[in-house]
Parts: structure tokens; sequence; C-alpha cells
């Protein structure tokens, strides 16, 4: 186990390495120095002041010197200019001159949350609608659990989420606008504050979970083993929890893991509906201030976790089905 988890760990680190290394060209090498110095500089910024910010950015060094530079102020953090950018250092905003890497943390905690409520939500409704739909399976209950999956599956964020603040929040006042609380602070009032985006998540991506897990434990259940299990008088509890539904566990690990990505980029999304201040929000700030430090951070943080949540998963898939650590 230990060497698989070492294998994967290294093919993570390769992988942000590629990413890193991708994004820092189309940021910084491809968009050609005078038009980043426009951006970080402005309109009416002097010759004197477009030099002095091409000398601070590392400009007027060849490419991979100038990525060198960038991926060793991560590890070791480094000097822009006059200031002084400790580790793990992503630059300075263009937009705010703030460090990159504090506002990033800021948001950090709120896209944390939002994703970790998602994902736990949708697997247990989802999973378990799909549990319910194959034990169900052929009955009028079956039916109306997949047709539900299906017409919850064909929402789209920028639409259920306006849709849920309308009914919830302004016309029956149930619940209050979505503001993040740290978990630390009141438990209670991060559940509550955040239930509305996680609804959000959970109804678009819990029918693939309930799709899936329906369709590999009625695969497992028309088995050989379990017609087996069956005539040697095994309860029906044990032949679909103990047998089928540990079948099934192996592609939704699958799809979780293809999932996170996607739930990551429906974070930008969701945070946007619902005005909550995370990463995401961050994203689309950046782009539309032509804010290049900021967009290369929040691409470098976002797929750290997706590649992160990835590890884990290729590990909960080894523990669920030892034989993938032969590979």
């Amino acid at each position: 186990m230990l060497r698989f988890f070492v294998r994967r760990f290294a093919g993570m680190i390769g992988i942000l390495l590629v990413i890193s290394l991708i994004t820092f060209y189309l940021f910084f090498a491809a968009s050609g120095p005078d038009d980043v110095v426009q951006m970080s500089c402005g309109r009416f910024c002097t010759e004197e002041a477009k030099a002095g910010v091409r000398h601070d950015l590392g400009l007027d060094k060849p490419f991979f010197e100038q990525y060198w530079v960038y991926m060793t102020g991560i590890v070791m953090g480094r000097d822009i200019g006059d200031r002084s950018c400790s580790a793990p250092c992503l630059g300075y905003s263009f937009s705010s001159r703030e460090p990159v890497t504090e506002r990033i943390q800021n948001g950090f905690p709120t896209t944390l949350s939002l994703a970790i409520g998602a994902i736990v939500l949708m697997i247990l409704i989802g999973v378990g609608l799909g549990v319910i739909a194959a034990m169900k399976r052929g009955t009028r209950t079956d039916k109306v659990l997949t047709t539900v999956a299906v017409v919850a599956g064909a929402f789209q964020i920028f639409i259920l989420g306006p849709l849920l603040l309308l009914i919830f929040v302004y016309e029956t006042e149930l619940m209050d606008l979505p503001k993040y609380y740290a978990f630390t602070d009141n438990p209670g009032k991060w559940a509550t504050g955040l239930i509305l985006p996680w609804i959000c998540l959970m109804v678009i991506h819990m029918a693939m979970y309930t799709r899936l897990t329906r369709s590999a434990m009625v695969d497992a259940l028309n088995d050989d083993y379990v017609r087996t299990l069956r005539a040697k008088g095994l309860s029906k509890r044990d032949i679909y929890i103990k047998h089928a539904f540990r079948g099934a566990l192996s592609p939704v690990a699958t799809i979780l893991g293809i999932d996170i990505g996607i739930l990551m980029a429906g974070t930008v999304i969701t945070e946007f509906t619902f005005s909550l201040n995370g990463i995401g929000r961050l994203a689309v700030l950046a782009v539309e201030d032509s804010d290049l430090p900021m967009m290369m951070g929040v691409v470098l943080v976002a797929a750290a976790i997706t590649i992160i949540a990835n590890l884990l998963v290729d590990v909960a898939y080894a523990v669920i089905d030892p034989r993938v650590r032969l590979y």
C-alpha cells in the first residue's frame, strides 16, 4: 500500500509541475512582456515606470529562468521589487497590490466548505437513492427515483441557484441569504449558511451517482455468486449491503475522482450566484481585471486541490479493490 501511495504521489507532483509550466507560459510568456507590463502598470504608465515593472516581474529574463524564480518563490519566497514576498509566494495582485497568497487564503475556507458539503450530500443522497432503486428494481419506486435523477441532472447552476433563492429566501423567507461562517466559530451557522449552495450542487451532481449505483448493484445482483448466496439462505440485507453494494463502490469512486474537477469548476458559478467570497469569485474578478498573478494563483490552487482529492480517491479505490495496488 505504501508503494502504491508513493507512486501516485510522485505522479501527482509531476502533473502539478506540468500544469504550472503550461499555465505560466500561457499567462506570462504567451501574453508578451509589454502586455503584462501594461496590465500591471496601467494605461498611463511612463516608460521609466514600465521598465521598473518589467525588471521587478523578471520579464527581462529568459522564460525558463522566470519560471524557475516563480516556482522557487512558492517554496522559499522571493523579493519582488522593493517588497519581500514570503513563501508560498504567488506574487502580488495587479489590481489590489495585495499578496495573491493572502487573498486566496481568505477565500479558500469558503470554497473548501462548499466543495466538501456538496460532495458529502451528493454521495449520501445520490448513492442512497441508487441503492433504494436497485432494491426496488422494476417497481414504481424504481421508476420514480430514476426519473427524479434524470430531471435533476438536467438542471444548471445558473438556473437552479436563482430559483432556490427566489423560493426559500425572497418568497417564503424560510432562509437567510447564504453566507460563510467559520466552522470553528459556529458549526450550526456554518451549515445553515451554506445549505442552499450545497443543495444546488447536490441536486445537479447526484443524478450520476443514483444511476451509476443502481446500475452497478443490479449487475451485481444478477451475477452467479449472488444466486449461490441466495441458495445458501443468506438474507436479502446481507446480499444487498455486504456484496452488491460493495461491488458498486468501485465505479462510484471512479466517477467521484472525475467529478471533483467538474465540481471545482461548478463552485465558480455557485459562488458568483450566491455572492460567496471564495476562490471561484476571485477567479471571476481576476479575469475581469486582467489580473494575471491572481489568475495564475487560482489555477494552481484549484489544480492542487483537484489532484490531491484524486489522490485520496485513488487510495480509497485501492482499499475497496486491492487489485488496483498492483498497477
